[in-house]
């Protein structure tokens, strides 16, 4: 089973059928809760999420300690100028891939001087994009101790696919931070 397969097993197959509208925004309170007892920060690189990553942790009051900032890299070639992620990388795999989405977490670590990571790329739909199905998403999170992807085959309409990519990515966050902290 390819790294990509068993992240999706480990992951599910896409948003719960009646997802609780609330759970992103506890995510993202969490993620800056503990970010900010710890005294260490993220920076977020966003593709298909176009912003959405950040906007839900700015939501949250005292996000402005602990966010650095974010890069919304839509286009491939930013993939490469802005965050660092390598040429050869896009060439041979395209943009929608894990490793591509580690790169991008830990460029954006890199470039604004964050302790943490984040990073989505995928297709949102509604059809297929660079070889992938729409649906297709990859999340990173990069710490200090390297990078960790996953990926998700999710299920819907594209804000939907937008809307679960971001309670997924943050969800990794808490659990890489739970982990760090622990």
């Amino acid at each position: 089973m390819s790294p990509a397969a068993a992240a999706d097993a480990a992951l599910g197959p896409g948003p719960d059928p009646d997802p609780d509208p609330d759970e992103t925004g506890q995510l993202a309170r969490l993620a800056v809760q503990l970010l900010t007892a710890s005294g260490r920060t993220v920076a977020v690189a966003e593709s298909l999420t176009g912003g959405l990553v950040s906007g839900a942790l700015t939501s949250v009051a005292g996000a402005s300690v602990v966010l650095r900032g974010g890069v919304v890299a839509y286009a491939t070639d930013l993939k490469e100028a802005l965050l660092g992620v390598p040429a050869e990388l896009l060439a041979r795999q395209g943009p929608v891939d894990p490793e591509v989405a580690s790169a991008m977490a830990v460029g954006v670590c890199r470039i604004l001087g964050a302790t943490y990571g984040v990073a989505t790329t995928g297709v949102a739909g509604p059809g297929p994009a660079d070889g992938k199905p729409a649906g297709t998403v990859f999340i990173a999170v990069a710490d200090p101790a390297g990078a960790r992807s996953r990926g998700l085959q999710l299920v819907g309409g594209r804000q939907q696919v937008r809307e679960e990519t971001v309670r997924r990515v943050l969800s990794l966050l808490v659990n890489v931070l739970r982990e760090g902290l622990g």
